[in-house]
């Protein structure tokens, strides 16, 4: 294996907008994420609506012209 050419690897804090938090090893450190294990609805089983900067209005803003033909 060649030397110096791997990345350097620490311990991180990955933190969710839910406000869960768990420590994980990786190249990127600390992380701040939308969305983990403990609110996704795969896993919870509970529908949640994730709407992230207004992409559903967008969406039918850009297409409502399509519905009126």
């Amino acid at each position: 294996m060649k030397a110096n050419i791997h990345p350097e690897y620490k311990l991180g804090n990955i933190t969710c907008s839910c406000g869960h938090s768990f420590k994980v090893n990786g190249t990127m450190g600390d992380q701040r994420i939308e969305i983990c294990s403990e609110c996704h609805p795969f896993y919870t089983g509970k529908q949640k609506l994730v709407d992230t900067a207004g992409r559903i209005e967008q969406f039918k803003k850009k297409y409502a012209k399509n519905e009126k033909k």
